[in-house]
């Protein structure tokens, strides 16, 4: 992975983690609730969850790259395909943040940490986000432990500052978060993101 690839990476892992969906849903119920503070585990469940996803995405991809390059090819389409369907359900999402779990505030610590963890474990479609991303940012038929590492660590401080970035923002923000206006704005901002991936994906040779 290059320098230039690497930012790039960092970049789209950040806005990954920005964007609504189930952890970022758990993540405001908890700090609309208990403050910042109470999302660090949480959110650091989360992260690994998702970084286990990318080693197997990079490791699964990087045999198929090498082997089978027709079947790649149609992994990388279905993958921009996905990437166009989540843009469009993100720009159609309800204006709602009920679906945080706020059963989450009554836990400890350790098990703060487990649902974060299950939280991503449990959907699939973050896989399929790794699968349709990496072949934008590694050439898969060279890629090294170096780079799954570098990756790796990339996910975790991207991941980590967008999770707390909203836990600290929606604590000092409350009444912004419970604005149907602003979360519309958000669910669009986040669609148009991922269906521009996805077109990207789609024409790269």
């Amino acid at each position: 992975m290059t320098i230039e690839s690497a930012i790039s990476f960092f970049i789209a892992i950040l806005i990954f983690g920005v964007t609504p969906g189930p952890g970022v849903f758990a993540i405001l119920a908890r700090a609309l609730m208990n403050g910042a503070n109470s999302c660090v585990l949480l959110a650091l469940g989360m992260t690994v969850s998702d970084i286990l996803y990318l080693i197997a995405a990079c490791i699964g991809l990087a045999a198929i790259a090498t082997h089978w390059s027709e079947l790649f090819t149609v992994i990388r389409i279905v993958g921009a395909a996905y990437l166009l369907y989540l843009g469009y359900k993100m720009w159609t999402a309800p204006v709602s943040i009920e679906q945080g779990d706020s059963r989450l505030t009554r836990s400890g610590m350790a098990a703060s940490f487990v649902q974060g963890f299950l939280i991503s474990a449990s959907n699939p479609k973050v896989i399929l986000f790794y699968i349709a991303f990496l072949p934008t940012f590694m050439d898969l038929t060279v890629l090294s432990s170096t780079d799954i590492v570098l990756a790796s660590g990339l996910t975790l401080v991207g991941l980590m500052i967008g999770l707390m970035a909203i836990a600290v923002f929606a604590s000092k923000a409350r009444g912004w978060f419970r604005s149907e206006r602003a979360m519309k704005r958000l669910n669009r901002s986040a669609g148009s993101i991922m269906a521009s991936a996805g077109a990207y994906l789609a024409l790269r040779n």
